[in-house]
């Protein structure tokens, strides 16, 4: 078995406005980084409607597509910004873990990780936000388990700030659980550990300024433990790496080495529950030397375990 990236160059089209944190450079950053490691390259296709459509009504999918503009950006809110390649961007970061999982779940690639913006872990059912226009890894998610017939999948997410749109798209589907460190308060100010969901969320907030133990230490004794007790077939990763000392978005310390330490620990998991299978997906990480550093770590991990 093997891992592969799955990235399209029309992710590089959704540009956002001079001086915006989920820049072109991004990509970049990420896919110079995964070149030391000489790993298979697949393209992401675009998501099907049909995709989309298990996670938001259609008249979210025909406002996103409404706003695309036809030259220059159309801002959604003041973080969140359409160019005229966004709307393409924006469907093969979602095409891009469906096929993900479909390659990890058919026995093509041990494990896979989706190199892909703009991220989705912001964008609630009705509502674009945070950078986010389509919940990815909750269609992919929905997807595993309405096409593959899954019964029991889990969403691990260790970016910096509450996968508030995730929660949303899956907080009502006992078939999903949904874990998430982040710092709080932070945006979007969701995330509380009264959050639950039916039984199937589980939030732990962090303060400023966690380093390696804490964040280490919150991981082993209430996530970990919480997902070895629920036993996914598959498990999909939020992979930030904006809780990262240098991220200049928000006050974590977490270092290098510790996004490896999280990706073994889950690798390991997945080892026990569903033969080694995680589908990963980028979300946040705006210091470009820490996520390409962050970023390696983790899918040269997802490397050593696919062997």
């Amino acid at each position: 078995m093997s891992t592969v990236v799955i990235t399209h160059k029309d992710c590089f089209d959704h540009v956002t406005p001079p001086g915006h944190p989920e820049q072109v450079a991004r990509l970049d950053a990420v896919l110079t980084a995964l070149e030391a490691l000489d790993v298979q390259q697949v393209t992401a296709p675009l998501a099907a409607d049909d995709d989309i459509l298990r996670a938001h009504p259609k008249s979210h999918v025909e406002s996103i597509k409404a706003a695309a503009p036809a030259e220059g950006w159309r801002s959604l809110d003041a973080d969140t910004h359409m160019s005229v390649g966004t709307l393409a961007a924006a469907y093969r970061a979602a095409g891009g873990v469906v096929k993900a999982v479909d390659m990890v779940l058919g026995g093509e690639v041990g494990n896979a990780f989706a190199a892909v913006r703009p991220p989705g872990h912001h964008a609630e059912c009705k509502t674009a936000m945070g950078f986010c226009f389509f919940g990815s890894v909750a269609i992919a998610a929905k997807h595993a388990l309405d096409h593959h017939r899954l019964k029991r999948v889990a969403i691990l997410d260790f970016d910096v700030h509450h996968g508030n749109g995730t929660q949303d798209l899956v907080e009502d589907d006992p078939r999903i659980l949904f874990c998430s460190s982040h710092q709080s308060p932070l945006y979007p100010g969701t995330g509380a550990a009264h959050e639950t969901g039916v039984g199937n969320v589980l939030n732990v907030p962090l303060p400023d300024g966690t380093g390696s133990a804490a964040f280490r230490k919150a991981w082993d004794d209430i996530v970990f433990p919480r997902v070895d007790a629920f036993q996914p077939e598959l498990i999909l990763v939020s992979a930030g790496f904006d809780a990262h000392q240098d991220d200049p978005l928000a006050g974590m310390m977490l270092k290098t080495d510790d996004f490896a330490w999280i990706t073994r620990r889950i690798c390991a998991l997945a080892d026990l529950h569903c033969a080694g299978r995680v589908v990963s997906a980028l979300e946040g990480g705006y210091d470009l030397d820490a996520l390409g550093a962050s970023v390696a770590a983790h899918v040269g991990v997802l490397e050593e375990a696919s062997r």
